[in-house]
């Protein structure tokens, strides 16, 4: 029994919570629709969103207050309302990212000495660690879910190219990381067992921190905070990941694999991104290649622009992805945008059809339900009436228009009864969902009805088809509500 096709199966809607979520959605309970191709499916997405008053720091509201209006709450979703951030001057943002900064690392050693000391760790080694923490460094931060597949160990896979990285006099850059693991996830708990491991070693003594008793207080702190996040998870695994967005309401900036939210949130000169794209079938492999990416962004293209500091103390180019960020990435991850989605693209509609369907003491919930048991009756007497007529070889060739007939016995149902083509296409050793094409009726005789399907089709390359009849009915709210397909 599997809850997941139970709900499928006994509800009218369902979506991902990202574009991407919704995609891999559609692949994976293709099954629980028998003969439609996952670019079929009804399944829909809204991508999450974060709650801005609450995960805002204190400081931006009152700034955004000041800057972008009294009505800027109410607005808060549209690129529109966010724009006046691009003419503030860049000491402004520069001042509000170091006065967090400099809030987060004063958090640091008050409350996180105080509860080292008490779990007796050595005070020298303690007192290193708190003092080592710099304003000035570049820091990077990783907290959540220790899952095994967001991968928070991929930053380790080369201790020796990290310790150049962290150890570098003239660049300083320090990774906070934070989170917990699932009582019964083991490997989570060994990853972070590790990391701390990490953090011990003299060359990684307060530039890799571990910060413990992971909750909402330290959380807020750290992505109001920190100057990027960073994310790491295996492809397609992150459903949608909502630490980044809350990043974005405090001007960090991300630093993510393309997947989840930031599959459709990167923009190019925002933040940075690792491909979405595997190059590697064997995970072990594809680690090693994302963590030389992540080394090599760090080292060439991130590192050196937090540093291209001007004689004002800040790097132009830096505050401009800032306010690249904040502008055009932020305002789309609000719970304001998420909310509006939902009432758009579902809330509303089924608003809608419940009433349509309630009217007249439930008229058309009894029509539809009785229509639907109708067919049932009668879906096995469906059947095709001798040959399939016309160039079906046109679909293979290329060369011509195709011009299909076929007929039906639709054992009573009539035009209840529709008839489509559907091409699909091999494409890298794949079977992939092509188009398909509507049959027109052209003649009733009795219970057989004649379909033609007549269209251009000029494709190269190798195809495969079939004929698929499947009952029509203008008040189902999709096909895949009453999914009864006959293949010919």
């Amino acid at each position: 029994f599997c809850m997941s096709t139970f709900a499928l199966n006994t509800t009218q809607e369902s979506n991902g919570v990202s574009w991407l979520h919704g995609e891999v959605s559609k692949k994976m309970f293709a099954g629980v629709w028998k003969g439609y191709a996952p670019e079929e499916s009804h399944v829909g997405y809204v991508t999450n969103g974060v709650h801005m008053p609450t995960w805002a720091a204190s400081e931006w509201k009152v700034f955004y207050n000041q800057v972008l209006g009294d009505d800027f709450m109410d607005n808060q979703e549209l690129e529109s309302s966010w724009a006046p951030l691009l003419n503030v001057p860049d000491e402004k943002i520069w001042e509000m990212r170091m006065m967090l900064k400099q809030k987060f690392i004063r958090f640091v050693k008050r409350d996180f000495k105080e509860n080292w000391l008490k779990n007796q760790g050595d005070p020298t080694r303690i007192t290193s660690i708190v003092d080592k923490i710099n304003p000035d460094a570049l820091l990077i931060g990783f907290a959540r879910r220790f899952a095994t597949y967001k991968r928070a160990y991929l930053l380790f896979n080369d201790l020796e190219r990290l310790s150049k990285i962290v150890n570098n006099e003239r660049y300083p850059v320090q990774f906070i990381f934070a989170g917990k693991a699932h009582p019964a996830d083991g490997a989570g708990q060994g990853l972070i067992k590790r990391i701390i491991e990490i953090s011990k070693m003299p060359e990684f003594l307060g530039k890799v921190i571990f910060l413990e008793n992971y909750d909402m207080t330290l959380s807020k702190r750290l992505i109001t905070g920190v100057d990027v996040w960073l994310n790491t998870p295996t492809r397609p695994l992150e459903a949608s990941g909502t630490s980044g967005e809350k990043a974005e309401m405090n001007g960090l900036l991300n630093f993510s694999v393309l997947d989840g939210w930031w599959y459709e949130g990167y923009r190019e000169g925002a933040g940075w991104a690792l491909t979405s794209k595997r190059t590697y079938t064997e995970q072990a492999q594809q680690d090693k290649l994302d963590s030389a990416t992540i080394y090599s962004m760090l080292e060439n293209e991130i590192i050196p622009l937090y540093f291209a500091k001007n004689s004002k103390g800040y790097s132009p180019e830096w505050v401009q992805y800032i306010k690249n960020s904040m502008v055009h990435i932020a305002p789309n991850y609000t719970m304001s945008r998420m909310m509006k989605d939902y009432f758009q693209k579902f809330y509303t509609p089924q608003t809608e059809r419940a009433h349509r369907l309630t009217a007249d003491n439930y008229a058309l919930a009894r029509e539809i339900v009785a229509w639907k048991r109708r067919v049932a009756e009668r879906w096995d007497d469906v059947q095709l009436v001798g040959e399939i007529m016309g160039n079906r070889d046109a679909i293979a060739g290329g060369v011509e228009d195709i011009n299909i007939t076929m007929r039906l016995d639709t054992a009573g149902l009539g035009r209840d009864i529709q008839l489509e083509l559907v091409i699909y296409r091999e494409e890298d050793g794949q079977t992939k969902f092509y188009r398909k094409a509507a049959f027109d009726i052209i003649k009733e005789d009795g219970d057989v009805l004649t379909y033609n399907c007549r269209m251009p089709f000029r494709e190269n390359g190798i195809f495969r088809y079939g004929f698929r009849a499947y009952p029509w009915n203008e008040n189902l709210p999709h096909r895949q509500d009453f999914p009864c397909l006959k293949w010919f």
